[in-house]
């Protein structure tokens, strides 16, 4: 295992283990709201820090970009991190969230751990050295048709703006698909996508740390990762579409035939 993949792999691990001790005391971890439907808990700030001082224990000198905290730090290794994605099913109990952290080298992804506490299942990828789920090799689905296939999605509900143009899209996808799920913890769809679980999956209004470590995963799993429309800048510009290659350009052309 690379060097820093490791480290990381020792942060998330710690992280998971302060998620799941305060499983047994959901009902007084203190929550605050931070924006429309956008919750952190006590939990997500103390798993964060857990994280970041592993990290910077190891290489003080790198730069952090995390979902609580914010950013510090100039250094060409940049390590972007959510310490708890999916905040709304843990506080609910509901058995779907993770520990995401991904480390970028000069602009590029280079290493990607998503951590699921719940069920110890631990998703890493190295650039150029493919995926792996509790250290055996993964790969995207083999499924050669959008009528065979299981989507995943996520709903804009924090950004109102973004459900008008969003809804056409899943109108396009619903009559030609196996079916759509929202589990509403977007790292672990992506680390679905790929370890095969999930065919394909497509989201608006993302932040580079719910999405960073995933497509990592999914691209050295054998995926294609990009927005909905094509175009290549999904950590950029928050919207996202991942799958495997042949699903993923069926998916991509029932949006354009769908005008979605």
């Amino acid at each position: 295992m690379h060097p820093m993949l490791n480290i990381a792999v020792r942060a998330a691990r710690r992280g998971g283990t302060i998620i799941n001790r305060a499983l047994n005391r959901l009902g007084d971890i203190r929550v605050d709201t931070k924006g429309h439907k956008n919750y952190v808990s006590e939990i997500d700030q103390e798993a964060e820090t857990s994280i970041i001082q592993t990290l910077l224990a190891a290489y003080p000198e790198h730069r952090i970009v995390a979902e609580e905290s914010g950013a510090r730090g100039d250094s060409d290794y940049e390590w972007i991190i959510d310490p708890l994605d999916g905040t709304t099913n843990f506080l609910h109990g509901y058995p779907q969230f993770s520990v995401s952290i991904a480390l970028a080298v000069r602009g590029e992804l280079d290493q990607a751990v998503i951590f699921d506490p719940v069920r110890d299942e631990l998703f890493t990828a190295s650039r150029g050295a493919g995926a792996q789920l509790n250290n055996r090799r993964i790969r995207v689905s083999e499924c050669q048709s959008l009528d065979h296939a299981l989507l995943a999605t996520g709903f804009p509900i924090r950004n109102p703006a973004l459900i008008d143009s969003y809804l056409p899209t899943l109108n396009a996808f619903l009559p030609h698909v196996a079916g759509v799920r929202r589990a509403g913890a977007a790292s672990l769809d992506l680390a679905f996508v790929a370890c095969g679980r999930l065919d394909g999956f497509w989201e608006y209004g993302l932040q580079p740390w719910d999405i960073a470590a995933g497509m990592l995963l999914v691209q050295e799993a054998g995926g294609i990762v990009t927005e909905p429309n094509g175009a290549d800048e999904p950590l950029k510009n928050g919207s996202i579409l991942c799958a495997s290659p042949r699903i993923h350009r069926e998916m991509l052309k029932t949006l354009a035939i769908q005008g979605a």
